[in-house]
């Protein structure tokens, strides 16, 4: 019996241009067995949250730089709700101010990731959330 992958939407809101490090992070994902969506720039929390649905994913990565996070992160959040996808894990990687860092792990963001963080901590957390076990 195969175990089923991990599918993961990554994602690019608002306005930011800048894409390498979600690129990164999923080429990160993808080599290390998952299956990985990258949306693109300029996603809406419409689109995204219509995307995760579609693809059926068990975790969306969102990239936000532009400092719009505190705004682009919830909506996103309640789309998935809306959409009955609450089980979705969400985690965050760009520029994030520390004093955010709370707020948006209670609205449930599942981890948080700035700049320098190695791509086998993400690989490993995602592994993690998705499985609910300590990966092997």
């Amino acid at each position: 019996m195969t175990e089923k992958k991990i599918r993961v939407l990554v994602a690019k809101p608002g306005l930011d241009g800048h894409d390498r490090g979600a690129k990164v992070v999923a080429r990160a994902l993808r080599d290390a067995g998952m299956e990985v969506i990258y949306t693109g720039l300029r996603q809406t929390p419409e689109m995204i949250a219509e995307a995760a649905l579609q693809e059926d994913v068990d975790a969306v990565g969102l990239s936000i730089l532009s400092g719009a996070h505190m705004a682009l992160a919830p909506r996103i959040l309640e789309l998935l709700k809306a959409n009955g996808q609450g089980n979705v894990k969400v985690f965050l990687g760009g520029i994030i101010p520390d004093e955010d860092v709370p707020q948006l792990k209670t609205l449930g963001i599942t981890g948080i990731y700035g700049p320098g963080t190695s791509t086998e901590d993400i690989v490993r957390d995602v592994r993690t959330s998705v499985l609910g076990e300590p990966a092997v």
